[in-house]
């Protein structure tokens, strides 16, 4: 392209917004739409906050991509002191099957990424408010932490504005031509060499025929639960964010902030529709966290339930990002399947659909539509 395009990013979440930012500090024409504002209560980039770290296991391409991704959040949050990043360290919790943690010490490892192992005992003596019982290592990343999701998002577009980029809050039709950008209600179209669509959880909804089967939103629940006044045991620097992998995937973040001590289930839940679907939380969401609490935080096993949030994962089946031209038109670009781990990717994101737009650099084929043309796999994002 010999010359900077116009470009409109619709979505302004964590893929859309860093895109359209780096875009836009590389000096392209960019125009960033959303239907309900950055890091807005249905989006996959809303609520309070998400983990970063490059603990990945063997899937060592997304090891290097939140290397890269945590340098640009440290950067950005040294020169825009917002406070969007804490660095709280992370713990991998692993019972007998320690392949997962091997994989990722070896990465880690690899890519020259702060990394220690610990038996269960050395574990339970640096952190005592957890009961390790089960437990054989711990993989502890010390330069992970978690990211104020909402406060991020805000930040980005703040910033993309105050360096002369466009940015409304409108809603876009379901294009019959990708190219052509229409805003519902007036009917308004947003002029455009290259669009990226980067609607998360609503990205099969308007390509069904491209991505309707290949990106499912699935109803994920987060609990908040208040800590005893004084006992600072759960708050960092005394708790690091954690994650244990067993049955299932649970997680967690330091009662930080007021909002007290955040826990969720990895597990994908059912299928929802991000824009109508009611957001109640059931009792037998939160028994399911009080059984484990009970089991692996005694401490907290009767702790007041404060609030929770439904926020939703847009998966694809085998959790890798689509990051790929639409397959009409090479003006287009899908990006999306963040899967549950996609936020903190954001940054790095920018800098892939930069390159791809500005066509420096190609995408790497793992994010391709391509590999859905053979069987599908079911991968663990872990």
């Amino acid at each position: 392209m010999s010359s900077l395009p116009k470009v409109v990013v619709v979505g302004a979440g964590a893929f859309g917004g860093w895109t359209a930012l780096s875009l836009k500090q590389r000096g392209a024409d960019v125009t960033l739409v959303d239907a309900w504002g950055p890091g807005h209560a249905r989006a996959s980039s809303g609520g309070e906050t998400r983990i970063i770290r490059a603990t990945y296991g063997s899937r060592r391409i997304y090891t290097r991509m939140a290397a890269r991704a945590l340098r640009l959040w440290k950067d950005h949050d040294r020169d825009w002191g917002h406070g969007c990043l804490r660095p709280t360290g992370a713990i991998w919790m692993s019972g007998t099957d320690s392949r997962f943690g091997q994989e990722s010490l070896a990465a880690l490892q690899a890519e020259r990424i702060p990394v220690e192992m610990l038996a269960a005992v050395d574990a339970a003596r640096r952190w005592p408010q957890i009961n390790f019982s089960g437990i054989e290592s711990v993989l502890f990343e010390p330069e992970a932490g978690y990211l104020h999701a909402r406060r991020a998002c805000a930040a980005v577009v703040d910033h993309f504005v105050s360096l002369g980029g466009h940015y409304q809050v409108a809603t876009v039709l379901p294009p019959d031509d990708p190219r052509v950008v229409t805003v519902v209600g007036d009917g308004t179209i947003l002029p455009a060499d290259v669009v990226v669509y980067a609607c998360g959880p609503w990205l099969g909804q308007l390509f069904p025929s491209v991505l309707g089967s290949r990106i499912t939103p699935t109803r994920q629940v987060v609990h908040y639960l208040g800590v005893p006044t004084g006992d600072h045991a759960f708050a960092s620097p005394h708790l690091p964010v954690w994650l244990e992998l067993g049955d299932a995937v649970m997680y967690g973040f330091p009662a930080d902030d007021e909002r007290g001590f955040k826990i969720a289930d990895d597990t994908s839940g059912p299928p929802m529709d991000p824009t109508t679907d009611p957001r109640l939380i059931g009792e037998d969401d939160i028994t399911r966290v009080r059984d484990y609490l009970t089991r692996r935080f005694p401490r907290m096993a009767d702790a007041p339930w404060i609030f929770g949030e439904v926020c939703q994962y847009e998966a694809t089946s085998d959790s890798h990002f689509i990051i790929d031209t639409h397959p009409d038109t090479t003006r287009v670009w899908l990006v999306g399947g963040g899967s549950g781990h996609g936020f903190k990717m954001g940054p790095a994101i920018g800098e892939i659909m930069t390159d791809a737009v500005l066509g420096e650099a190609a995408p790497d084929p793992a994010f391709s539509l391509h590999r859905f043309a053979g069987a599908h796999t079911h991968d663990q994002k872990w």
